[in-house]
């Protein structure tokens, strides 16, 4: 998660998981390869090896591998949360001045890390509540300083 864009009229952040997406596409092609392979030396079984682990892999893409673009724009008073992931794309807008501020929601964990993702908050209204930014919990420095970022833009320190 990173600014991509911070200006008074423009504030743009993005969540892509690159590094998710690539090791699906290894998993897919691995399974795949490997079956064809086994089909080249006439193991028949290689078309079930190489279909069964290539569509575990793409429903796995499909699901998780979603990329994230919230977009604050000053001068037509909106924001927008931007989804797109495999077969879907959504786009929900706020008002900017229903937005109050962001915060971060930690999912404490028995292990040793916790997770967190960006949530703004609108505190009142039809929208009201805690509107996350991505669906998922990750760690990294990446949220803080969008958290920071999105804070500082709103005017709320």
């Amino acid at each position: 998660m990173k600014v991509t864009t911070d200006t008074p009229d423009l504030l743009v952040i993005d969540d892509r998981p690159l590094f998710f997406a690539i090791m699906l596409i290894l998993f897919i092609l691995a399974f795949v390869s490997v079956g064809f392979f086994l089909v080249s030396e006439g193991i028949w079984a290689g078309l079930i090896f190489g279909g069964f682990g290539g569509a575990l892999g793409l429903a796995g893409y499909a699901l998780f591998v979603r990329r994230v673009q919230v977009v604050f724009h000053r001068p037509e008073g909106w924001v927008e949360i931007r989804r797109k992931s495999l077969f879907s794309s959504e786009k929900v807008r706020h008002a900017l001045s229903e937005i109050s501020h962001a915060e971060i929601a930690v999912l404490r964990s028995t292990g040793t890390s916790n997770t967190w993702r960006v949530e703004l908050v609108i505190p009142e209204g039809e929208s009201e509540g805690r509107h996350p930014i991505t669906m998922s919990y990750s760690n990294g420095p990446g949220h803080q300083r969008c958290k920071d970022a999105i804070n500082r833009w709103l005017g709320v320190e």
